[in-house]
């Protein structure tokens, strides 16, 4: 590989442009890779510049298998659910918990609250009191200044629905937020909130400097900065699943009955409240299942990560987002999660897999894919902590995980098959693959 050169001018180059500066400088076999980032490439130039118009410097298009799970659900509907997501076993599991629930009365799943958030951040060094006291007016004027961009939202039910001024000055000197509450409908709605915020920095600004009650060194505010929230604890779903413990069956081949499941079930779940380890891992399996519909529905999967982690820290310490409980005879699964989604606007409306995946789920409400959404956090969840009570998780995630370690060994199709009949009944790992393929590959004939 070459020592690169600073490039200038770079984001101006054409696709094939870019790529060639790229394979030049950083590839020892230039041709075959720019040959095959050009692979990727959609067939029809229309839908790939739609991808292209997606991000910036695009070169190529980065590929992750699409599957579903059929067989969800949810109070009384049943669904197809799409997922996208490379790790293994995860919708494998996902259609298993599916299938064990639609037998014990499916998903149920509420939703809770639909607020979202954003901030304007201000110094001032005025007086307190005072700017609580115009604060009614000052209220008025930010409805009145945005109202040019709320009408449309207003119309379908949503718009700004509190403005609160929050002091913050014994944290930090002269630090103040006005703290802003939207309903955004069947919009994810990050646009919406970021230009209702700049707007209303400008009508604060303007607020302040009008008022003859201030000094005339205190009406002036500095605006820091206007932006959303990604925590969004009041724009909430619950989804559980129960039954009588009875009916949960037997598991690891009959080799454990239902009681000692739920009970172990249940002492899996206290531990993931009490033992940050544990529920780091946990939620990450909650996780699988959500970021895996957000993406195939052109949701932000980074965003609901991050509120839903901060979540889990919401009374100082950090713990599991779902629970159990064992209690007369029942069996109870839930989980709260907050749930900031689309279904219209942004990816989910151009992506041509991300439409596709919200007609496969019947073109639903933002409320309905939260609720969608959750449940396959939940399912997800069910199935990594029940193979961790009863058989271990590798069992079945490095059968799932075969075909990858054979890939990885570049085995022959013939290989494969003789691999894959020879661990039917055996555990599998990376060393113990790779030594029974070579001990085929040294001697033929035990093919």
């Amino acid at each position: 590989m070459k020592k690169p050169t600073i490039v200038s001018g770079f984001s101006k180059l054409s696709k094939r442009g870019k790529i060639r500066w790229l394979v030049e400088n950083f590839f020892v076999n230039p041709e075959e890779v720019a040959r095959e980032l050009k692979s990727f490439w959609y067939g029809d130039p229309q839908k790939q510049k739609i991808f292209d118009d997606f991000s910036e410097n695009t070169i190529s298009n980065f590929y992750l298998p699409y599957g579903v799970v059929p067989n969800l659900e949810i109070n009384g509907d049943l669904y197809c659910v799409p997922m996208v997501i490379e790790e293994s076993s995860v919708v494998a599991a996902a259609a298993a918990a599916a299938k064990f629930w639609l037998k014990r009365g499916g998903f149920k799943a509420e939703i809770i609250a639909t607020h979202k958030i954003g901030q304007v951040h201000f110094d001032w060094k005025g007086d307190y009191t005072k700017l609580h006291n115009l604060f009614s007016e000052l209220k008025e004027r930010i409805l009145a200044d945005t109202a040019h961009i709320t009408s449309n939202m207003r119309k379908r039910g949503g718009g700004i629905s509190q403005i609160e001024l929050v002091n913050m000055t014994h944290l930090e000197a002269n630090y103040y937020q006005l703290k802003m509450t939207f309903e955004t409908c069947d919009s994810m709605g990050a646009n919406f909130i970021n230009s209702c915020l700049e707007e209303s920095s400008r009508s604060l600004r303007a607020f302040i400097s009008e008022q003859d009650s201030f000094a005339v060194e205190d009406r002036d505010v500095t605006i820091i900065m206007a932006i959303l929230s990604n925590y969004t604890p009041e724009c909430l779903v619950r989804t559980w699943v129960e039954c009588p413990v009875e009916d949960l069956g037997e598991f690891d081949g009959g080799n454990m009955d239902a009681a000692t499941f739920a009970y172990k079930f249940d002492k899996a779940l206290k531990i993931a409240h009490i033992d940050v380890h544990r529920a780091t891992t946990h939620n990450k399996g909650i996780f699988n299942g959500i970021d895996a519909v957000a993406l195939a529905t052109g949701n932000d999967f980074r965003a609901i990560e991050s509120c839903g982690h901060t979540y889990a820290a919401r009374d100082g310490s950090y713990k599991s987002l779902s629970s159990a409980k064992v209690e007369n005879g029942m069996f109870k699964f839930w989980l709260d999660i907050p749930l900031a989604i689309g279904t219209v606007g942004g990816l989910t409306s151009l992506h041509p897999l991300a439409k596709r995946s919200l007609e496969m789920l019947g073109n639903p409400s933002a409320e309905e894919l939260m609720m969608v959404i959750a449940a396959a956090g939940l399912a997800q969840n069910f199935a990594a902590v029940r193979s961790l009570v009863t058989t271990g998780i590798q069992k079945g995630h490095m059968k799932m995980h075969l075909m990858n370690i054979l890939n990885h060994l570049e085995a022959t199709e013939k290989e494969v098959i003789v691999v894959l009949s020879h661990f039917k009944d055996k555990l599998v790992s990376f060393t113990a693959v790779r030594d029974f393929l070579n001990i085929l590959r040294t001697n033929p004939a035990t093919q």
